[in-house]
């Protein structure tokens, strides 16, 4: 027997003016008895019958209750559903509901709401009344209502006057046996959902009219065409008998009202007022809907107190996102000045099936991972894309660039946030978690969006490449009307799902409590629906550092949604990477991370000691920990593979402009304008920052870990010289047929090819044994690991000899590589180690020779310069890789 307690106010609106529209039932001519006689139903006004009181003089408008006889909207009386069905003796319905309750003195109270075809059967059956005689006659004197349990539909078919007419009816039971008593009613099933309301009188001729309540002295109030619902799932839950579960959190709020809207207009068509006693349980206000038809959207009003600056703000008028809609539906109800006051709500439809055929996750191995980093819009909304209007900047505009991945040898690619976002912030600044941005579909419609999404992640996993997401799941976009309904979660419960304000210019006032349990849950159940619905393969959480802060803000030594990521066992399989970019402060936040040997980590020691050393100013112990796998931060049970390596990235310079733009400005950016500030038509100029982007790309490929290749990079697309992420322009796709994009592209897919051919030593797991490394400075001397002034490093990487890749039975066999860095002014020259016998050392890379020939395929002969010894000098800003292979090769 499950507890219900039933009472559900409902309030219609007039889709176009919003006023309070009562409506109109079809009128109850009759009720039933327990034989199933027929009467007459007698209209009477309750108050001057039975409450003697000043009270209730108008109870189809305002009214004044005497407060001994307050109707209650949701009075708290224990009441218990029993799914059951009528005897014999009652009418056949389809389905239907029993509701006892306990009367204020003794006796007990049962009620049957059942539906058959167009109808619905009201059994009410009174027994054990101890104040009451097998002589006493029982009257139930009853009303209907929707939004306020003291304003009475009319069931006449006009409205008749207030004076005339209190729309409340008396209905005597029939006597079914000593000690009980019972009634039936019926009305349109088209009607509902609306709510019986009645009391009890008992009268015979030893005794007064006795007024008979609940046991908390309060109406009787049963709900028809809806319930209390359930407190699980959150959001909205679609049955397939066609009822529909609305459930959502909120501790502090004192009422919730459920707002549905069956045009996009500006004031509901319906609102149902759930009640704290029915439609609660703990922080979850719930309520089902047998049918949902013809509302088209919905949303909520939270009301409660407001308790300072940084606590609840409750008293919003505005109707509310729910935070786990699945859909949204966007319109706009009216204008202010030139300014569209945008709203969303969520969309009352559930999302047809999608056909996924044989999908499957590509699962590459986190060691061989190769990824492109995009925003879905930039990437091919430029003319330049030539694809069309309903196309381009959209999901499916990424897929018709598929050619461009493989020309890259990308196998992952790592979309900017996807999370509806206030457009003036940018997509780093959500207010939604569980739906993909509209703007990104082809007609920026909730279901077209959703399927072009899951469309383009089938095709990417047919070609083999991972999609990867960037989520931001620490703070919310600012408050404002402009932008799409975005206080949502605060006028919910600002206290439980933000940290406290505290100063008002602080950065931190739309920080989310990401370690209080509702919120933690919440962002669980949006990895998980992004896992279950669209298949992505893993997540970069931005803002990461902010994931281990507490309610206070402070650090947690073991934070639980980070640990409960690294647990769940939907996103076990997922990629897990942490990314402590703050997009508020635009800069990188270094922290030990926890990670459970599960967590990969954006490397930003890899950008910054790469683009010192290729300045002239960082360390060679720096430069040489990056290139085996940043060992001071992943030797902690991880491994390189655990190292997401960037030169670039979407905010800051791009890496044209690291080579071409270094004021005082930009000194956080570790730039270097090769000689020159800005734009230069210089040729030793551009010959030097050419030189360093490829440097700067063969450090990125050749290190242990990820490498992470930012949108633009490969055809030098420039941002002037701003860091802002605002200044990012769209990717020009003409610039890829210029001579700098096309032997740029050829060096990346180079660069890729031996990442997976020489995998050996390129793409490790675990990390290199030293006696597998040889290291040399200048002059074949040790190198001088902490002296500032030293720019020049060298390493052999060798090969396993044990492993079969490498036995002589291998049709192809390769041996050691040596990489050597020089970032000084002038010239080095190296000395090659001796080689195995029966191989010889092949240039593969000189980073300072023109195009094509500074990198090749198959390799290109060094002549012996001094007996036993092969020499090779290095030109300034170089960097140089040779591969000893098999002279029978």
């Amino acid at each position: 027997m499950a507890a219900l307690q039933p009472s559900l106010p409902v309030q219609l609106h007039h889709p176009n003016h919003g006023s309070i529209k009562l409506a109109r039932l079809t009128t109850v001519s009759c009720y039933y008895d327990q034989r199933k006689r027929a009467h007459n139903v007698k209209k009477t006004d309750m108050g001057k019958n039975h409450f003697n009181t000043k009270g209730l003089r108008d109870l189809t408008g305002n009214i004044q209750l005497d407060p001994d006889v307050k109707i209650f909207a949701a009075p708290k009386f224990s009441v218990s559903e029993i799914e059951t069905t009528l005897d014999s003796s009652s009418v056949e319905v389809e389905k239907g509901s029993t509701y006892l309750f306990r009367t204020e003195i003794g006796g007990l109270v049962k009620v049957f709401v059942g539906r058959k075809n167009t109808k619905y059967a009201i059994y009410i059956e009174v027994s054990s009344l101890p104040q009451c005689s097998s002589e006493d006659k029982l009257v139930l004197s009853w009303g209907l209502f929707r939004s306020d349990s003291s304003c009475y539909m009319p069931l006449a078919p006009q409205r008749l006057a207030p004076e005339t007419s209190s729309n409340t009816f008396e209905t005597p039971f029939e006597q079914i046996t000593l000690a009980s008593y019972a009634l039936q009613l019926e009305f349109e099933s088209n009607e509902a959902p609306f709510y019986l309301s009645f009391i009890l009188y008992s009268s015979g001729s030893g005794s007064n009219n006795i007024r008979i309540r609940s046991h908390r002295k309060t109406k009787f109030c049963v709900p028809v065409g809806i319930s209390s619902g359930y407190p699980a799932p959150l959001g909205v839950s679609f049955s397939s008998d066609g009822s529909v579960n609305f459930a959502l959190f909120s501790r502090n709020a004192e009422s919730v009202v459920l707002c549905l809207h069956n045009e996009m207009t500006d004031q509901p068509s319906l609102e149902i007022d759930l009640d704290p006693y029915v439609n609660r349980t703990g922080d979850i206000w719930h309520v089902s809907m047998e049918s949902v038809e013809p509302y088209v959207c919905y949303g909520y009003r939270c009301q409660g107190t407001t308790i300072g600056s940084g606590g609840d703000r409750l008293h919003d008028p505005h109707v509310l996102l729910d935070p786990y809609a699945k859909i949204l539906k966007y319109f706009s109800p009216h204008q202010s000045g030139s300014v569209s006051l945008l709203k969303c709500l969520g969309h009352l439809r559930t999302a047809p099936a999608f056909d996924w055929a044989d999908d499957a996750h590509p699962h590459v191995q986190m060691e061989g991972l190769v990824v492109y980093r995009l925003n879905v819009r930039r990437f091919t909304e430029d003319r330049s894309s030539q694809l069309p209007a309903g196309v381009a900047g959209t999901f499916s505009g990424v897929v018709e660039k598929l050619n461009h991945f493989k020309g890259l040898g990308v196998n992952a690619i790592l979309l900017e946030p996807l999370f509806p976002f206030d457009e003036q912030k940018g997509p780093y600044f959500p207010y939604h978690f569980f739906s993909p941005m509209n703007l990104y579909g082809p007609t920026h419609g909730g279901i077209s969006t959703i399927n072009a999404l899951k469309e383009m992640v089938k095709r990417l996993h047919a070609s083999g490449i991972e999609v990867l997401l960037e989520v931001v799941f620490t703070h919310t976009a600012e408050t404002g009307v402009s932008s799409c309904q975005i206080a949502a979660l605060r006028g919910i419960d600002n206290s439980s799902y933000y940290v406290a304000d505290g100063d008002a210019d602080s950065r931190t006032r739309n920080a989310l409590n990401c370690n209080f349990p509702v919120v933690q849950r919440m962002i669980l159940d949006s990895l998980q629906h992004w896992v279950t619905e669209f298949h992505i393969d893993g997540f970069v959480f931005m803002n990461a550092s902010s994931l281990l802060r507490g309610s206070n803000g402070e650090y947690l030594s073991r934070p639980p949604l980070v640990e409960a990521i690294a647990f769940d066992p939907v996103l076990s399989k997922s990629k897990i990477i942490a990314d402590c970019w703050d997009p508020s402060d635009m800069v990188s936040k270094e922290i030990r991370f926890p990670h459970w040997t599960k967590w990969a980590e954006m490397n930003t020691r890899f950008c910054r000691d790469a683009r010192q050393f290729l300045r002239g100013e960082g360390l060679l112990s720096d430069l040489a920990t990056r290139l085996c796998g940043s060992g001071d931060i992943f030797s902690d049970g991880r491994g390189p593979a655990f190292s997401f390596n960037f030169i670039a990235r979407n905010s800051g310079l791009p890496l044209v402009d690291l080579v071409s733009f270094s004021s005082n400005e930009l000194s956080s950016e570790l730039s270097w304008n090769c000689g020159e500030e800005g734009p230069t038509n210089k040729t030793v100029v551009l010959e030097k920052r050419l030189k360093q982007i490829r440097n700067f790309l063969f450090i990125l490929y050749i290190s242990l870990g990820v490498p992470v290749l930012n949108m633009g990079d490969e055809c030098g697309q420039s941002a002037g010289g701003s860091p802002s992420y605002g200044d990012r322009k769209s990717f020009d796709w003409g610039s890829l047929k210029t001579g700098f994009s096309v032997q740029t592209t050829q060096f990346i897919r180079f660069l890729s090819s031996l990442r997976m051919r020489r995998s050996d030593l390129l793409r490790k797991r675990n990390f290199m044994k030293e006696e597998k490394i040889d290291w040399h400075g200048s002059d074949q001397s040790q190198p001088r690991w902490e002296d500032p002034s030293s720019k020049f490093l060298s390493m052999t990487l060798k090969v396993d000899r044990d492993n079969s890749q490498f036995s002589s039975k291998a049709s192809h066999i390769v041996g050691d590589l040596f990489i050597a860095f020089n970032s000084s002014n002038h010239p080095e020259i190296v000395i090659l180690p001796p080689s195995t016998e029966g191989m010889a050392w092949l240039r593969m890379v000189d980073t300072a020779l023109p195009y094509p020939g500074f990198f090749s395929t198959s390799g290109d002969p060094v002549l012996e310069q001094m007996e036993g010894l092969v020499a090779y000098e290095m030109k300034p800003y170089s960097c140089v890789l040779f591969e000893a292979q098999s002279l029978s090769g």
